[in-house]
């Protein structure tokens, strides 16, 4: 007879996306992103659970790791780890681990004490797996909001904060990402046709709609609505961007509006430079860049800059072909997924 598969299921709740993976026997088999605005209610992440069904149905195992206890619908964030394990519960009635940093996977009522450990420990999940794979790294992940930048030495994660507050002190966490950034969080002007213009403090546009006019942009990476709620194409982020600087889209020629979306690209990429500078601090000079996350072009970008080797986190993971970039795009719900198997 044969030996049945072990099917490990992990999520990552964070309070814009839902993730989730499918492990069978130790390798990732699929992976999905679901848009998840927590912060209009509990509601949108029943329904991104009811949506992501098939992925673990079946699984022996269900882990999590979560960043969703930062919505605002919460009035602190113990209450919305509180919450959150509340809906695990009630969701997956069976055997199920939440992933507590330094604490390890602990179960539902652990969990509960341990809510500081718990609170947006996906980074330090995803981090510890890139240890076991890749040993000495610095490791960033870009995702849609956010970038974590972590060194790994001697086969462990070596950070220096561990909370929201204490890493962006270190520059282990740069509030910026590929989709989701406002333009005024990355640049307060903008070169334009030699002068450098102050820029409308709205939210007009998007670091998502300078990456779509660099045509660098996955559009199934950029889930949520655009600022204006229209169409998602390089015409209407230039319509966008254009009025960032008080202008119309017909104002400039279409090579200018490049030249004015790869400005706010390069500004991102500066503020992840000197923090990652910080961070690589006492890593020895060969030590590559593991990057992973949807912001993954940034990041090559990013070793090239620091001149190191850039490697793929799709690409040193057990998964199969089809779905490893999924899988980097998704990482901490890859990596509970991969790090609970081993507890089979």
């Amino acid at each position: 007879m044969e030996k049945r598969k072990s099917i490990v299921a992990g999520f990552d709740i964070g309070g814009a996306h839902l993730k989730v993976t499918r492990a069978e026997d130790g390798r990732i088999v699929e992976a999905v992103t679901i848009a998840t605005p927590l912060w209009l209610g509990l509601h949108t992440l029943t329904l991104a659970f009811e949506e992501t069904a098939s992925i673990y149905a079946g699984a022996d195992l269900n882990a999590f790791t979560m960043t969703g206890e930062l919505a605002d619908i919460f009035p602190s964030r113990d209450a919305g780890v509180a919450a959150l394990l509340d809906e695990i519960s009630t969701r997956f009635p069976g055997e199920k681990l939440i992933y507590a940093g330094p604490s390890g996977f602990v179960g539902v009522e652990q969990a509960a004490r341990l809510s500081t450990d718990v609170a947006s420990a996906n980074w330090h999940a995803t981090a510890s797996l890139v240890a076991k794979l890749a040993g000495d790294a610095l490791f960033v992940d870009m995702g849609s909001t956010t970038t974590d930048i972590i060194a790994i030495k001697k086969g462990a994660v070596a950070n220096d904060g561990y909370t929201d507050a204490g890493r962006l002190l270190t520059g282990e966490l740069v509030y910026t990402g590929f989709t989701r950034t406002f333009l005024f969080g990355v640049a307060s002007s903008a070169p334009v046709r030699g002068r450098l213009t102050p820029l409308m403090n709205e939210y007009f546009a998007s670091i998502a709609d300078a990456h779509r006019i660099l045509e660098v942009l996955d559009e199934k990476d950029d889930r949520h609505s655009t600022a204006d709620g229209k169409e998602k194409t390089i015409d209407g982020s230039i319509a966008r961007l254009a009025r960032m600087i008080g202008r119309d889209a017909a104002d400039l020629t279409p090579p200018e509006w490049r030249e004015i979306a790869r400005w706010f690209s390069e500004q991102q990429l500066r503020k992840i430079h000197d923090a990652a500078s910080l961070v690589a601090g006492p890593l020895a000079r060969d030590v590559p860049i593991v990057g992973a996350g949807t912001g993954r072009w940034q990041i090559r970008r990013l070793a090239e800059r620091m001149e190191r080797r850039f490697v793929d986190f799709a690409e040193i993971i057990p998964a199969d072909d089809a779905v490893r970039g999924e899988a980097s795009s998704v990482a901490p719900a890859s990596a509970v997924a991969l790090l609970a198997g081993f507890q089979l």
